[in-house]
């Protein structure tokens, strides 16, 4: 297209004002027509908003933009089929590859976000009894938006005129490279496929790891890296590829969380070690928050350097550590009343020194032997200077 054939266009002339008037007409309808579409959109969005159902929402939404997309590419078609009579231009030789192409990324875009409406849905407790967990919806969710995309990229090459199986043979052998270069991330991708598969966690849960500095609360997995913030609020991002050569525990799925305690009266109060042990199994009984369908005993376990030690083995109910930590508080206090209620007391680390009483008798009789022996030995000597003397 010269610079002619522009000049040419834009000079007034009866038939261009005539072309450029329908121009003109069809942008205009295809305005009000998105006007009018949109508007039925909101009215049906109301109507919708009123039903639990799950679907109607996501499609209405989904189909907001890709509509007015729709309309538009439709009014321009029509808008550049009449240019056409105006002006001969190689581009208008493009249209019906390029209207296709459009109709293509129109129709994508709207499965794309209908998989993402459709994905918050299933997740959110107040449409379902039982949302979905987030870690599957969101895996499949990716799964189908990757499908969709690639499946219309290849119907793109199709339309446009490329072999689809040629395509494919070169992104076989393209793969095999793309393996070797990148094989780090291939194994943080099946990593996190892995970790969608299994589920070892999920977003939300506190996870651990005894072979790594690992701990605290999953915030997003991805498929390279996964997201966990620690206690102290520093953000860890580890590949998906580690987790499948270390142990990884995951406290947010335990079912009760346990009391075990290894407490000690002294010695001198071991007659009501019985009573004690009796009284405590009975208040974790009585405990609302204690599970009494686990394990639970008081018992008499050892005789340590100090004390005599009981075990106190139990389960609460909850699995919320701050809950937890009430409890337990409150379970060691009715332990301490009980044990000062019968007139006991704990043990703390001491040491008595026993002195027996034949040690110190046999001192002092040797005393008494050395005393009489020297004053015999002196008596002895001043008899025989008096006789020398003599």
């Amino acid at each position: 297209m010269s610079w002619d054939d522009i000049q040419q266009f834009f000079q007034p002339s009866t038939v261009t004002s005539v072309w450029l008037t329908q121009v003109f007409v069809v942008v205009f309808l295809t305005v009000c027509t998105n006007f009018i579409l949109m508007r039925f959109i909101d009215i049906a969005e109301r109507l919708v908003a009123k039903t639990q159902g799950l679907w109607d929402d996501a499609l209405l939404e989904a189909a907001r933009i890709p509509m007015r997309l729709f309309i538009w590419t439709i009014g321009l078609s029509f808008a550049i089929g009449i240019l056409r009579h105006v002006s001969d231009t190689e581009l208008f030789e493009y249209l019906p590859e390029t209207r296709k192409v459009a109709y293509i990324v129109i129709l994508s875009m709207f499965f794309t976000r209908f998989i993402s409406f459709a994905e918050k849905n299933v997740i959110d407790p107040g449409r379902m009894n039982q949302p979905m967990d987030h870690t599957t919806a969101k895996a499949i969710a990716k799964l189908l938006r990757i499908s969709v995309m690639v499946t219309a990229f290849l119907i793109i090459l199709q339309s446009l005129g490329y072999s689809i199986s040629g395509v494919l043979a070169f992104g076989g052998m393209g793969g095999v490279a793309v393996g070797f270069a990148a094989k780090d991330l291939l194994a943080n991708f099946f990593g996190g496929l892995m970790i969608y598969l299994d589920k070892p966690f999920s977003v939300g849960d506190w996870v651990r790891s005894p072979d790594r500095n690992i701990e605290g609360t999953v915030e997003d997995i991805g498929w390279r890296l996964t997201r966990i913030r620690t206690f102290d609020k520093r953000p860890l991002f580890i590949p998906n590829s580690m987790f499948a050569s270390i142990v990884v525990e995951n406290p947010s799925r335990m079912t009760n969380r346990r009391i075990r305690e290894e407490l000690g009266i002294r010695y001198s109060d071991g007659h009501l070690m019985a009573a004690i042990c009796n009284d405590v199994a009975e208040m974790l009984r009585q405990h609302e928050a204690i599970d009494t369908g686990q394990t639970l005993f008081v018992t008499f376990d050892a005789y340590a350097a100090s004390h005599l030690q009981f075990i106190v083995y139990c389960f609460t109910k909850t699995t919320a550590w701050v809950e937890f930590q009430h409890i337990k508080q409150d379970v060691l206090i009715k332990i301490m009343e009980i044990v000062e209620g019968h007139g006991a007391e704990f043990a703390f680390p001491t040491r008595t020194l026993h002195i027996a009483d034949n040690c110190g008798h046999e001192h002092d009789e040797e005393h008494h032997a050395e005393h009489d022996e020297s004053h015999h030995e002196g008596n002895h000597g001043v008899s025989a200077e008096q006789g020398r003397s003599a």
